[in-house]
């Protein structure tokens, strides 16, 4: 029989499962459905509301979704995608790293969402679009219906394509509509529709790729990419509506100084007739009292609803808890008396006896509880009684055994028991070794999402960058050192030990005839003396000799101090993951449950120095930002570096836990890292005891309920 103590003994902690991270809800695999229906309800009503008038009119409508810190605005978003996609669909719009390149940031965006697939469909969002224009559907009064032999008939000639098309939207002004309907006749064949897609996601592709694509040019200004975008509503405004989250705001660029930005974005949307979008912008109530002052009362006008998200009151916190303990409840042979056990709603009624609270602050007195009663457990592998933990008289005397990091007990009639205190809200160890299992999941993420470099604009790019930089003490960061067009591409710094100047331009367009305008970019930098050392970061080629672009390269970078680096993907997936974290932090959302709180942009840097976490970056290195590091191979495959990345895991996940079953560490360790073996991990769990960092408590057991701990040194 297995009790539901035994299963808490052994397993992690479900509320350190919630991610309490905001992010992108294409990415983030969040399961909603059966998330308390009553929480925010109101506010997905009011929301509803406004997309049934798009669905009808089709007009652009904005709605301003505000809400304190924890009050689950980002949660919230993703709760609409999975609720209404299948009357809209859904693009996520992460935040931008420089106002010169808005436009372009939300077309890219927004076609990285459309390629998604929603859950319960084969296809895409940009398949199902395409086939849902009227041009291959049959109208009924009740539904509209795909019209397979209209579409099979269109496809079998591009130029017959393109003129019903053109024939069909003849009046609402597409934009381009040779090359943009072009474009969607290629986005039905399987071996174009990746091609198709890098460009209506605004790529610089290569010369051979639009000549495959029968275009002349890529989509390179702000002006094209509006209206690209506009040409996605203007065709489709007998189709579903599109929903364009904008999430993170307060992480946009120069969102301190200047807010406007974002709404102007948003006017522009309406005041150009943008037609059938509706645009959600999500932002902390606090930062919209202090920033709302300085929007302009044209702007504000154009926001057609502004949704406040409420606390929730105990009732729906509980059932909140309930929820994330269901999966423990069923694993035991019995199921407790109170669906909250291990917790209690008297503490709920403690910690918020004002009757309200917001999800997050739920989350992690849930957390803090849970682990409370989890550390009573063991007394020799035996269940204590909460008297002697909470009954002031029977006050046991601490012993200090030096060595397990759970302190032991003395009660009054000599018995030892383990019941320590909760552990301080600041503890470091605690903290780092939080951050550290942070870090790793979100990289995890990333790895996945990111499978190759030019996934991400140079801006972008530069933007990360420049944040490590930052992180890693480097002074004299300025953005924009090329002028021109290709500004956003490149910073320069002071180096930290010749302190000269040095310049970083990073640029992975394919087209050569855009690398040679860079090129010429990179030549008036070094004749204008602006940096005394320029890095060229790009992993793809520079052209054969017979191109201007490529001589000119040569004479930048061939035996002179200018350096040309190729980084590797790892190098990327490194400074992604640092963006996500410090756009987390902004936002007032990345929260450390050992805190108890949100981390704020100081206290995310110090982690980062502290753990050195960049310092593995090779890109890094390569720069000679910090120093290169030696690996050496160990046998097999992998590297002393990999076997090290699992070890820090395994024993971060150890001190997150206080101790668990040897089975659940394994389980978790090998899902972080498929490539690595159970036996690699019990080996390491080997190592960890011999280096009196770790303990099975029940080594003579069988397997399944062998315990592990950790020991303080």
């Amino acid at each position: 029989m297995t009790s539901i103590n035994d299963i808490i003994k052994k397993e992690i902690n479900p509320f350190d499962l919630v991610n309490l991270k905001s992010g992108n809800f294409w990415s983030e695999n969040q399961s909603f459905e059966s998330v308390v229906e009553s929480i925010h309800q109101e506010a997905i009503s009011e929301i509803e509301g406004l997309l049934d008038l798009v669905e009808k009119d089709h007009r652009s409508r904005t709605v301003l979704l505000t809400g304190d810190s924890g009050s689950g605005k980002s949660y919230l978003l993703a709760r609409l995608k999975l609720k209404f996609n299948s009357r809209a669909f859904f693009a996520y719009i992460s935040p931008w790293t420089d106002n010169d390149y808005i436009w372009r940031h939300i077309l890219r965006y927004t076609v990285d969402s459309l390629i998604q697939v929603p859950n319960g469909q084969q296809e895409s969002q940009l398949v199902l679009w395409l086939k849902s224009l009227s041009t291959f559907t049959k109208q009924s009064l009740k539904k509209r219906i795909f019209n397979h032999s209209l579409w099979e008939l269109l496809l079998s000639d591009r130029q017959t394509f393109i003129k019903e098309l053109k024939k069909t939207y003849k009046q609402v002004g597409i934009y381009n509509p040779d090359i943009f309907f072009g474009i969607l006749h290629d986005l039905t064949e399987p071996e174009l529709y990746p091609l198709a897609c890098e460009w209506l996601r605004g790529d610089d592709l290569s010369e051979d790729s639009k000549a495959v694509l029968k275009v002349k040019h890529c989509i390179d200004s702000e002006d094209a990419a509006k209206n690209i975008l506009a040409n996605f509503g203007k065709i489709s405004t007998d189709n579903q509506p599109i929903v364009l989250c904008f999430d993170q705001v307060e992480s946009q660029a120069s969102w301190d100084s200047n807010p406007q930005p974002i709404f102007n974005i948003n006017t522009t949307i309406h005041n150009d007739n943008l037609r059938n979008f509706l645009i959600i912008i999500s932002i902390v109530q606090s930062e919209w009292r202090q920033k709302g002052s300085r929007i302009l009362q044209s702007d504000k006008a154009r926001i057609d609803k502004q949704v406040t998200l409420k606390p929730i009151n105990l009732t729906q916190a509980e059932s909140l808890w309930i929820y994330h303990l269901n999966s423990l409840h069923q694993k035991a042979n019995v199921n407790p008396d109170s669906p909250v056990f291990p917790l209690n709603k008297e503490s709920l009624e403690k910690n918020f006896p004002g009757g309200k609270t917001l999800p997050r602050n739920t989350l992690i007195l849930g957390r803090y509880e849970y682990q409370k009663y989890k550390i009573s457990l063991l007394e020799n592998e035996e269940i204590i009684s909460p008297h002697f933990v909470n009954n002031p008289s029977s006050k046991p005397e601490i012993i200090d055994t030096g060595k397990v990091n759970i302190p032991l007990f003395k009660k009054p009639d000599g018995t030892i028991i383990i019941s320590p205190p909760p552990p301080p809200p600041d503890n470091i160890e605690q903290v780092q070794a939080e951050f550290h299992l942070l870090w790793q999941k979100e990289y995890k993420k990333n790895q996945e999402k990111y499978s190759k470099i030019s996934l991400l604009s140079s801006p972008d790019l530069i933007g990360m960058l420049q944040q490590a930089l930052i992180a890693l003490q480097i002074q004299g960061i300025k953005l924009k050192l090329l002028s021109g067009k290709y500004a956003s591409y490149s910073l320069s710094y002071q180096q930290p030990v010749k302190q000269e100047r040095a310049g970083i331009v990073w640029t992975e367009d394919a087209g050569m005839a855009t690398f040679f305008h860079i090129m010429n970019a990179c030549q008036r930098v070094i004749q204008q003396n602006l940096c005394q050392t320029l890095y060229l970061i790009r992993i793809g080629g520079v052209g054969t000799s017979k191109l201007a672009g490529n001589q000119i390269y040569q004479e930048i970078f061939n035996h002179t101090n200018h350096h040309h680096i190729r980084p590797n993907l790892t190098s990327v997936h490194y400074l992604v993951t640092y963006q996500n974290l410090v756009n987390s932090v902004l936002s007032q959302e990345l929260v450390l449950t050992s805190k108890r709180r949100a981390i704020n942009l100081q206290e995310l840097q110090s982690l980062i120095w502290e753990s050195k976490i960049l310092h593995k970056c090779d890109l890094l290195q390569e720069l000679g930002i910090i120093p290169k590091e030696k690996t050496e191979p160990d046998k097999g495959n992998r590297t002393r570096k990999d076997l090290h990345l699992v070890k820090d895991f395994l024993f971060s996940l150890v001190k997150t836990q206080s101790f668990m079953g040897v089975p659940t560490l394994i389980k978790n360790v090998v899902d972080q890292f498929p490539n690595v073996q159970e036996n690699d991990v019990q080996l390491l769990i080997e190592l960890l005891c011999q280096e009196k960092k770790v303990k099975v408590i029940n080594p003579k057991g069988n397997f399944q309920d062998k315990l592990i701990c950790l020991i303080a040194y």
